[in-house]
Parts: structure tokens; C-alpha cells; sequence
């Protein structure tokens, strides 16, 4: 497996400091999420090729897959997304969904989300890029987010029928969500691209919560997985102790 860092781990640092510090923690890549607000995209790009470290994934514009009306400027901002990534050699885009529509039927909500994947697909199939739908919890942190649960997820991937779109599986998420996470993180391997961890409750580094780390992320290694893990969480601690911590107490036992 390989292991990234989110910006803001480094509190008030930019995605270079950040790249830097990844590097020297021997981890893989950065997931660096609003790629509009680089300074300097190739700037960034040259930083990375100097590093030997890079941005392992950003995400599209936050723009609504559930609202048809808004179908057009979503793929809009795929098209400038895909741009962005061959300038900086990003392979995974993430995608939330937007909330649920008022009065309009779930099922036409999940099938205009479906229609508009569909749509995507080719784009990113011909970039060489993966586009995450990523579901959220809706009961701590984003209440009326169309899609929480992963069996609906993958209900939604599987409609959608390309190798290039599949999901991201935040544990933290689904703990709240649904619990049972090793049994649905592992179940839906096919169909997921990478992994999001932090603790819970608080979101804060693995170790100081409730989830066994040291389980979960062995299920997951025992398949194989070779894609991206992600630390996106706080630290109740120095950033570069935390992550000695991790390593010491979780990876050292995967």
C-alpha cells in the first residue's frame, strides 16, 4: 500500500512544504483537493519532479451530481479538473455528490447522478484518470449529502460501468454511517480506489479513537491493495510526531 498526506496537515504551509515533508517521512503523495487555488500549477509541477514526491489526488469543482440543471457545468469542471491533472501527473479525482434535492424523488436524483458518470466516464477513461465518488457521513459533518451508505455507492458504480469511475472509502465516514467497516471495506474492493482513514469520534490521527487501525488496515493489505491510503484527519499532537506515532504503532503491525 502506499501512504499520503492531506494538505493542511502542516497548518498554514503550502502543498510544496507539504510535498517535502512527505518525502522525509518516506510516504507516497500528496492529496491536495482545491487544485484551482495553486499558485502556480507548473511551479507545483516542477517542485514535484524536484521532490520525487507528487500530488496523488485533487478534486473536481464542487458542483452538484444529483441537480441536472447543474450537468453541464459539472462537466465542465471535469474538463478543466482532467487539464489540471496532466499538468501535475494526478491520477485520482474526488467527487462528493451535493445534498439531496427537496422535493425532487430519490431515485431520479441517483439516476441523474448515474446519467451524469456515465457522461464523465469517457473523459477520464481516455485521460488515464480515476474519478472517486466519495460518500459522506451526513450525521456529524455533512448533513444532506446525497450519498452516505456504500451499498448505495456501489450501487451507483456499478450503473455507471467503467473502470475509470469508482469510489473513495473513507473509514471515518462509514464508521458513522454504518459501521462494519472491515466487512465493507474489503467486501467492495473492486470497486473502490483509494482509502481515507482518520479516528473516531473527532476525526483525529488513527490511535485515538474507537477504530482498531492495525485490523482494518491489515484486512485491506491482505488483498493485495496496492492503491493510496490517506491520513485525512487532525492531530491532537505535533504533525511529525503523530506521524512517528502511526508508524510506530499502527503501520509496524500491518
Amino acid at each position: 500500500m502506499k501512504w499520503s498526506l492531506c494538505i493542511g496537515a502542516y497548518a498554514g504551509q503550502d502543498e510544496i512544504y507539504h510535498l517535502e515533508k512527505i518525502k522525509s517521512h518516506g510516504f507516497d503523495g500528496l492529496e491536495y483537493y482545491a487544485w484551482w487555488n495553486l499558485e502556480d500549477i507548473k511551479r507545483t509541477a516542477k517542485a514535484q519532479e524536484r521532490i520525487g514526491v507528487g500530488i496523488s489526488a485533487t478534486c473536481t469543482k464542487f458542483i452538484s451530481l444529483v441537480d441536472e440543471s447543474l450537468r453541464d457545468a459539472y462537466i465542465q469542471g471535469v474538463r478543466e479538473t482532467i487539464e489540471a491533472c496532466k499538468i501535475l501527473n494526478v491520477r485520482s479525482v474526488i467527487s462528493q455528490t451535493g445534498n439531496v434535492l427537496d422535493g425532487v424523488p430519490r431515485d431520479v436524483q441517483r439516476q441523474t447522478m448515474v446519467e451524469t458518470l456515465k457522461r464523465c466516464a469517457p473523459l477520464f477513461e481516455e485521460a488515464g484518470i480515476v474519478l472517486e465518488v466519495e460518500p459522506l457521513n451526513g450525521l456529524v459533518d455533512h448533513a444532506g449529502h446525497f450519498l452516505q451508505r456504500s451499498d448505495e455507492s456501489v450501487d451507483v458504480i456499478d450503473q455507471v460501468g467503467s473502470p475509470n469511475v469508482k469510489l473513495v472509502f473513507d473509514v471515518y465516514h462509514q464508521q458513522i454511517t454504518e459501521g462494519n467497516v472491515i466487512r465493507n471495506a474489503v467486501g467492495y474492493l473492486d470497486r473502490i480506489n483509494h482509502y481515507h482513514i482518520a479516528d473516531n469520534p473527532g476525526r483525529k490521527q488513527p490511535g485515538t479513537g474507537e477504530l482498531n487501525y492495525v485490523n482494518i488496515l491489515r484486512a485491506i493489505k491482505d488483498t493485495g491493495f496496492d492503491g493510496f491510503v490517506g491520513l485525512e484527519c487532525g492531530y491532537t499532537i505535533d504533525t511529525d510526531e503523530a506521524i512517528a506515532q502511526f508508524k510506530d504503532e499502527v503501520l509496524a503491525k500491518i
